[in-house]
């Protein structure tokens, strides 16, 4: 798998509400841009080849490099698909929905739930959000949180954006009661 393009985007953010953040919460996102390996094909009844041949290398490029951008443990976690306008949304998800992709980020950040995610189709700037949720315990609200990404230039018709964001700690300043208060 060949990219066009590398983004790792790092926020810090140090306030909320008029409040410190302490510790700050830090969120890291790195997206790959690359050809979309069933352009010009027509409808592809079979995705697997395509799968076998980018999930588990793009998985492999990104994952360490977002644990690395992170530069400290990661508490929550997600991963984006942006397909070219080209493209259909499932040529998106069928790179990021197996386990050959995700299990690199799983592996590197000792995580043990499924990676929220979204898919959209767009042109080249569209914004998106990347939802993220605890890596250990899908159901501790505080760590239920998304982050808005845009690269300027991407995708473009025929390329496919991935994207993986790691987050150091829930939402800053949360104060909703544990799941288990409504039970």
């Amino acid at each position: 798998m060949n990219y066009r393009k590398l983004v790792t985007i790092v926020e810090e953010i140090a306030t909320e509400g008029g409040r410190p953040v302490d510790p700050v919460a830090k969120v890291a996102i790195v997206a790959a841009v690359f050809d979309n390996p069933w352009a010009g094909q027509g409808f592809v009844e079979d995705l697997n080849e395509g799968i076998d041949a980018v999930a588990s290398e793009l998985g492999a490029l990104l994952a360490p490099r977002v644990i690395e951008a992170l530069g400290a443990p990661l508490e929550a976690y997600g991963k984006a698909a942006i397909v070219g306008l080209e493209g259909e949304i499932e040529h998106g998800s069928a790179l990021i929905h197996t386990l050959k992709f995700g299990n690199h980020f799983r592996d590197a950040a000792n995580a043990t739930t499924l990676l929220p995610a979204v898919e959209k189709r767009g042109p080249a700037g569209v914004q998106f959000d990347i939802p993220l949720k605890h890596f250990t315990d899908a159901t501790i609200r505080s760590h239920h949180q998304s982050v808005e990404v845009k690269v300027s230039d991407a995708p473009h018709p025929g390329e496919i954006l991935i994207a993986l964001a790691a987050a150091t700690r829930g939402r800053p300043q949360q104060r909703l009661a544990p799941l288990s208060t409504e039970q």
